[in-house]
């Protein structure tokens, strides 16, 4: 099964998308608090798919996303984002991310976004 990396600078968001992962049978391989952790992890755990937060601390989702585009162009990375963050996802999409999950989070909508990215790479 999939390996997920989990980028948000809240713990109750990362805890809550390792819950809904794992009770679909994906393993979360790693956790990152800002976008900085994010492209380190990413380096150091290649994980198939990343959630990230749009706004974190240290380095912005959107520049997480560059960062990690730039190492492997193929990397898949899902964007999460708040109502009202169309502009930001509209970048992050054009900065390399594949598509992207709405906050609050519903978990059918999650495992469906992260089985269709998946599905892209094979």
């Amino acid at each position: 099964m999939a390996r997920i990396l989990v980028a948000d600078d809240a713990s109750f968001m990362r805890q809550m998308i390792r819950e809904i992962v794992e009770s679909e049978g994906f393993e979360v391989c790693g956790e990152a608090s800002d976008g900085v952790e994010a492209v380190d992890e990413f380096k150091r755990l290649q994980p198939d798919v990343v959630t990230m937060d749009i706004v974190m601390p240290r380095k912005s989702g959107i520049d997480a996303v560059r960062g990690i585009m730039a190492l492997d162009p193929s990397a898949c990375v899902v964007m999460c984002s708040a109502l009202g963050q169309e502009t930001l996802v509209t970048e992050a999409i054009q900065a390399g991310a594949k598509d992207f999950i709405v906050k609050p989070f519903k978990p059918d909508a999650v495992i469906e976004t992260l089985k269709k990215v998946l599905e892209k790479e094979d």
